[in-house]
């Protein structure tokens, strides 16, 4: 195992001998995708956080309880910490400041071996130089050992000054502040989004017990603020994601302890509804397709209430045991470890691959859960009685899709009757519309390609899948009907290889009804089918809300923003407005024009943002559970973000 891999026990002195050097950074602006992922609005949050994470580094070492960051007017963002300050002395190899080292050379920082920090996230040291290497300029200020040091980046990481002493403090008060402006050249937007960020720093207080954590927006005429400060953590977290739902007993369970250098704290709380809502991270780092940790999780929950419940007689001796299904039913759960050298498959922290994450969360779950449910017998009970009720849906599930299956004589030869089917059977080059309504469904089959352009109407608004659970699934003709022409299965059944199309394009009038519709088919497919939208195959359809004719030229426009602009540039005067309130008051020639043609239309691509992943769950909660008050709080929070409820959707 070379230096750079291992991590020294404890936490030493964090100087400028413990910055090592790995490699150059002149590869960050030609290929800035393969160190942010995107240059989208994605990326350019992700410079933020990257300077946060560093941050946050030093509290989980100790030294830091307060975080600020600021949006500031000229569209740079401000990030401050009371942690130590990066050091300031010079580099023993690279004979330049460390600090220098760090915001200019690739793969250097305390996290490599140095004794800087047991534990951290972030870029393994890349964060830093690579906001420099994106950003119009940047500016570090340093307050250690009672004076004030700052340095000057320009032009995408060229030093623009030497860093020196500009003023002195109290010994006590140490930390770092960077401000930094994103460079226009290399983001398609540079304007920060105050609502994602306070997301991702609510997220990260959360994972952060105790940590404080202030934002501030001073780009309008009012100073817009928002602090979040979690004695609780993640109880607090699981009681947070809970709130639109009924919890099924009244206190979060909490579990934590360190084995091997592996520290673990899991909380979790059931509610009455049927989603699982499990998050796992490492290092306060998300891991959205789980891994070690997470499967560490799942074995000792599943050996504990299947053992308690033979105990108990909650399970009769000659009954099968709950599935890990049966038992995390309405789970709402976080898995957080802290490790010194974390390992994760692939480049993009996807999943944990450390083998001793699952042994760590197995042995210290297993052991005080235990004991948490002798001690709680009601608890138990009721989150068995539950789980039971879940294995007998699961069965009855199971038998309704051994229904579907025979009825349907497997896979193509039983599609709907109601599908009218591309002629192609490449899956890469086929498409299908889901339509609302017979009529729109007829105006897209005789506007479609025929070749690779698949329709399936449907009538009216689908089954809510956030009250149901999957026999009732296979009990509603319109969702079967969907299931049967996707061709991939449901949940555990759920193969992608057998997708048959390669788009699913979801098409619905462009009014509150249509939104509505929208919204209850992408909780059917998150629900039951996420990798769909994982793996870009979901989109939804823009059709036009108003069609312009004037002087023999015709225009199509999208929302009320883009008619008011036409107007404006053509004049009213002589100008013919049809106003769409549907897809079905189009003609066939129409609605390939504007909504279904490849050359002209526009699709978005339905995705999930793995940065606020945590809060997808909740999302789909809130707008389609029980709860009204939520709902409410949800809609007044975000209906300015919408400039024209018609065009929603």
């Amino acid at each position: 195992m070379s230096e750079e891999q291992k991590m020294q026990e404890g936490i030493g002195e964090y100087t400028a001998d413990q910055i090592q050097i790995l490699e150059g950074l002149e590869a960050v602006r030609k290929r800035p995708g393969m160190y942010i992922g995107t240059t989208s609005l994605r990326g350019l949050h992700h410079l933020v956080y990257e300077i946060v994470d560093n941050a946050v580094d030093e509290a989980l070492a100790g030294f830091c309880d307060t975080i600020e960051v600021e949006l500031n007017k000229d569209g740079s963002v401000t990030v401050a910490d009371n942690g130590r300050g990066i050091p300031v002395g010079i580099h023993p190899k690279a004979g330049i400041p460390a600090v220098e080292v760090v915001f200019t050379i690739l793969h250097a920082g305390g996290k490599f071996g140095g004794g800087g920090y047991k534990v951290s996230g972030g870029l393994h040291g890349v964060g830093a130089s690579v906001v420099n290497a994106l950003s119009e300029w940047l500016e570090v200020v340093i307050r250690q050992d009672g004076i004030v040091y700052k340095q000057r980046y320009e032009n995408g990481g060229h030093v623009a000054s030497k860093l020196e002493p500009i003023g002195t403090c109290r010994k006590s008060q140490t930390g770092t502040t960077v401000t930094f402006k994103p460079d226009p050249t290399i983001f398609e937007e540079t304007e920060f989004d105050f609502e994602t960020l306070k997301t991702r720093l609510r997220e990260t207080a959360f994972l952060t017990k105790a940590l404080k954590i202030t934002i501030r927006d001073r780009r309008g005429e009012e100073v817009k603020e928002t602090t979040y400060h979690y004695e609780g953590g993640i109880q607090e977290f699981v009681t947070f994601l809970n709130r639109s739902n009924t919890p099924l007993y009244d206190k979060v369970i909490y579990i934590d302890g360190t084995v091997n250098g592996v520290y673990v704290e899991v909380a979790f709380q059931h509610n009455d509804g049927y989603s699982e809502n499990t998050l796992s991270f490492v290092n306060n780092i998300i891991t959205p397709e789980g891994g070690m940790h997470l499967t560490g999780f799942k074995n000792a929950t599943t050996k504990c209430f299947n053992d308690y419940a033979r105990k108990n007689k909650i399970l009769k001796d000659n009954a099968p045991n709950l599935t890990g299904d049966d038992i995390r039913e309405g789970l709402t759960a976080i898995i957080s470890v802290k490790i010194e050298d974390p390992q994760f498959e692939g480049q993009t922290k996807q999943k944990l691959g450390n083998s001793e994450a699952r042994t760590a969360v197995e042995s210290i779950v297993g052991d005080k859960l235990v004991y948490f449910l002798e001690q709680n017998p009601q608890i138990a009970k009721a989150i068995c009685d539950k789980a039971l009720l879940a294995q007998k849906a699961r069965e009855k599930a199971r038998t309704a899709r051994d229904n579907v299956r025979r009825a349907n004589m497997l896979d193509n030869f039983g599609l709907p009757g109601k599908l009218a089917d591309c002629s192609s059977k490449d899956p890469k080059q086929c498409e299908i519309f889901i339509v609302e309504g017979d009529s729109a469904g007829g105006s897209a089959k005789s506007a479609r390609n025929r070749e690779t352009q698949a329709i399936l109407p449907l009538r009216g608004k689908i089954l809510n899948v956030e009250k149901a659970r999957e026999e009732k699934i296979y009990a509603n003709a319109e969702i079967k009907t969907m299931i049967t022409a996707f061709g991939t299965g449901i949940l555990s059944n759920f193969d992608i290889s057998k997708l048959r199309y390669d788009k699913i394009i979801i098409m619905t009038d462009a009014d509150v009804d249509g939104a509505h519709i929208g919204t209850l088919m992408m909780t059917f497919l998150y629900r039951f089918m996420p990798e769909l939208i994982r793996q870009g195959h979901v989109y939804l359809a823009q059709p036009p809300l108003y069609k312009v004719e004037k002087n023999k030229k015709t225009w199509y426009t999208y929302s009320e923003d883009e008619q008011k602009k036409l107007m404006n540039d053509i004049g009213q005067d002589g100008a013919r407005i049809q106003r769409y309130k549907g897809l079905g008051e189009m003609d066939w020639e129409q609605l390939w024009e504007t909504t279904m043609d490849p050359a002209r239309r526009v699709l978005r691509k339905v995705s999930i943002d793995e940065d606020t992943a945590s809060l997808v769950d909740m999302t789909f909660n809130i707008l389609m559970g029980d709860k009204v008050e939520p709902r409410r709080e949800f809609i007044e929070a975000n209906a300015k973000f919408v400039k024209n409820l018609d065009t929603i959707g």
